[in-house]
């Protein structure tokens, strides 16, 4: 097994003993059998997945975090341009050029690419290098691109 999978079995464990199936005691849960995994696990005799894992969940938080307050911003820059009666967008299409290579990290970046408000991820390149982008707010076309490239190196640091 995965040490995801031993997080998510102590989880649920934890919820069994507890008797409690709300989000609250479920989140304290994984974080209790990560705390386990993360300290009782990660010796040099153990399997390097553990270790791995150890440090791959706190890149996760941070991602998760990142990216919610990326969004909360798309948010309000598209509100305020909805509620405001001059329009500020400059609608356009890039290309993205990839790093991601698996159809899996190619998958998770447009997901978290159409997620984000005035984004939306419309196609990939036949070749699988470039992703094609419809962005609502093009004011910059390097500083949108340094943008969603610091997007997919966050990403590909979690995923790898």
């Amino acid at each position: 097994m995965t040490p995801y999978v031993y997080n998510l079995s102590m989880m649920l464990v934890w919820v069994l003993i507890t008797g409690d199936l709300s989000l609250q005691n479920l989140t304290l849960g994984f974080l209790i059998g990560y705390g386990v995994l993360a300290f009782a696990l990660t010796s040099d005799e153990m399997d390097p997945r553990f270790r791995a894992y150890a440090k791959r969940m706190p890149k996760a938080l941070v991602f998760l975090l990142r990216f919610l307050k990326d969004m909360v911003m798309s948010n309000l820059r598209v509100a305020y341009d909805v509620v405001t009666p001059t329009h500020l967008m400059h609608p356009a299409i890039i290309r993205l050029p990839l790093e991601a290579r698996t159809p899996g990290e190619i998958t998770f970046l447009a997901n978290i690419i159409s997620l984000t408000p005035g984004t939306l991820s419309l196609d990939v390149s036949d070749d699988g290098k470039a992703l094609f982008v419809h962005v609502m707010y093009l004011d910059d076309e390097a500083q949108t691109l340094a943008e969603l490239k610091s997007l997919e190196a966050r990403m590909l640091e979690l995923m790898r």
